[in-house]
């Protein structure tokens, strides 16, 4: 059935309700609106969903929620783990609760019970509850950083990790052999209730999460001794962080928490940023201006679901507020978390590991040897740094230390299988309080880190390419580069290149071809010497292709120099292939 008879059919069906065809009418005049909208299905990928709030195929509403919730339910009944549950959370977006509601509804229809937080809460503590409750399954209802129209829906398995093959792809089938929306099945909320198939829960896995989150802490001394000192600006971004992140600081001892008012209270239309991402500058223009006024000495925010965490912080020589990137922040974490557990247990275990996705700083891989622990490399999603931790823990052989992505999120402990962003400022404060009892500030700590192991400077473009044609731009640059590997770029030259798709990577002098060891993924990376490389990936979040790089200087102002020359170099890549 084409889009045309998709599109009347859901004008037709009495089983849409009337707000939706509603919506539909409104575009009936819009020929590529209608199109773009139920070209396709949604996708299904290997996260679940994520797309524009709205009425079609192409897009988040109840409908596809129920449709997606229904290929779990299929799922989870043919693996036998039905009388296990499902846990639910969703954030502060649009829609959120209603299609937490959804998913319950579907999940208990099927006979499976829904543990459905009672409000918004962060998407590590879903990781959590999943483990915590014992349920083989969890869904959270997200959009993470997305613009505000946005939303989504993730699948996470058992583990308390989002879903990896074969879960993944089995769930993924049942999901797609579903072509009759109308059938999937669903319930009344009081009846489901009353079956004891929808559960509430709340305030009791709020108290075992945050006691995890402060398990964590190594230095209670230093957070003792500086605790009328240490200053902290914090932004939720509207989001979930807001209440855990708050409650952790203030139980572990830190007394001066400022929380940008404007920012603090969950709404769905972000209305201070033009989307709430800690990545972008602009997320912290509010939470800056406070920190000026309070003379704070770090400036935290969190993402909507409070995975993620941004941070500026304080040059005690120029007075201003200097932002980490993600693998600044995570390199700076590894290193705290990783030597002071050397420090205060007297070593490391010998099968310790550091784990982290191909695309982040080669710097963790320099701490990694200066620590002499293992460094394992997994493909770009947290889910594989989870699928790490549960081969550790099912194998007796290897032991988690510290997992980070370039994209902002780490995890100490293994408490959760997710990014965990409420730990992350726990664990920066307390790096921050640790750092001043030596009259040395987060920056401080950072120049150290790189004057140990050099100063690695990595960065990201990316292009927004949407709808259709997006698509066909973004499969026609992959396919590019794919069959013509550049043997240059930016003037470095480039050693080998690595071909997650195939599997390969090709050593560029020899023509030598080895296997990557990694599942398969449309992934091209480039090894250039002096310590440069290149990544190129579509997102699996967004309508974009992202190019990552990263260089080594001989300092940092020599890094910057590199870094800014090889991102106009790869500027000029992006412009020749588009």
């Amino acid at each position: 059935m084409g889009y045309r008879e998709t599109y009347q059919e859901w004008l037709d069906n009495p089983y849409f309700d009337e707000d939706t065809k509603a919506e539909l009418r409104a575009i009936a005049d819009d020929e590529n609106e209608i199109k773009e909208r139920f070209y396709t299905d949604l996708e299904f990928g290997t996260a679940g969903l994520r797309g524009i709030i709205g009425a079609g195929i192409n897009r988040m509403n109840i409908y596809v929620v129920r449709r997606a919730t229904q290929g779990l339910a299929n799922y989870i009944k043919k693996q036998g783990g039905a009388d296990k549950g499902v846990a639910i959370a969703f954030d502060s977006r649009h829609m959120s609760p209603e299609f937490a509601d959804e998913a319950a509804l579907c999940l208990a229809a099927n006979g499976i019970r829904a543990y459905r937080f009672e409000s918004l809460r962060p998407t590590p503590e879903l990781s959590f509850a999943v483990r915590e409750l014992g349920c083989i399954a969890g869904i959270n209802i997200t959009a993470s950083h997305n613009p505000p129209e946005y939303n989504g829906y993730k699948v996470y398995w058992e583990d308390g990790a989002q879903f990896t093959p074969p879960h993944d792809q089995g769930v993924t089938a049942e999901v797609l052999a579903i072509t009759d929306l109308s059938r999937v099945k669903t319930m009344g909320k009081e009846e489901a209730v009353a079956a004891g198939l929808y559960v509430t829960i709340g305030a009791e896995i709020d108290d075992k999460y945050i006691e995890q989150v402060k398990a964590q802490v190594i230095h209670h001394d230093s957070i003792q001794a500086v605790q009328n000192d240490l200053k902290i600006v914090y932004t939720p971004l509207h989001g979930t962080g807001n209440l855990p992140v708050r409650r952790a600081l203030k139980e572990i001892g830190f007394e001066h928490v400022y929380v940008v008012p404007e920012q603090e209270l969950p709404d769905g239309d972000f209305p201070t940023v033009s989307y709430p991402n800690p990545e972008a500058a602009e997320a912290f223009a509010l939470g800056l201006e406070l920190a000026e006024k309070v003379g704070a000495d770090l400036v935290l925010a969190t993402d909507p679901d409070a995975d993620r965490l941004g941070v500026y912080v304080r040059d005690r020589v120029s007075g201003e507020y200097i932002p980490l990137t993600g693998n600044m922040s995570g390199s700076l974490l590894a290193d705290y978390v990783v030597g002071q557990r050397k420090a205060r247990d007297g070593g490391l275990p010998a099968d310790g590991a550091i784990v982290k996705s191909i695309v982040t700083s080669n710097l963790v891989d320099a701490i990694a040897e200066g620590y002499g622990v293992r460094l394992i490399e997994v493909l770009t999603g947290f889910k594989f740094i989870g699928q790490q931790i549960l081969n550790f823990e099912q194998t007796g052989k290897g032991t988690y230390l510290f997992g980070l992505e370039e994209s902002y999120g780490c995890l100490i402990g293994t408490y959760a299988r997710d990014k965990d962003a409420v730990s992350a400022s726990v664990a920066l404060c307390e790096a921050a309080a640790y750092y001043k009892t030596q009259g040395k500030t987060l920056w401080d700590a950072m120049i150290d880190l790189y004057d140990r192991y050099g100063y690695y400077l990595d960065a990201v473009k990316s292009i927004g390419l949407a709808g259709i044609e997006g698509l066909a731009k973004i499969k026609a640059i992959m396919d590019e580069l794919r069959s013509n590997t550049p043997a240059q770029v930016g003037g470095y030259q480039v050693l080998s290149a690595r071909d997650y798709l195939e599997g390969t990577i090709t050593d560029l002098a020899t023509g030598d071809v080895r296997s990557t060891g990694l599942p398969g993924s449309n992934v091209l990376y480039y090894d250039m010497e002096d310590g440069a490389w290149l990544c190129v990936r579509p997102s699996g979040t967004e309508p974009k292709v992202k190019f990552y790089y990263g260089v080594k200087g001989t300092s940092l102002d020599d890094a910057k120099k590199k870094s800014e020359a090889l991102g106009e170099q790869v500027l000029a890549l992006i412009n020749r292939m588009l």
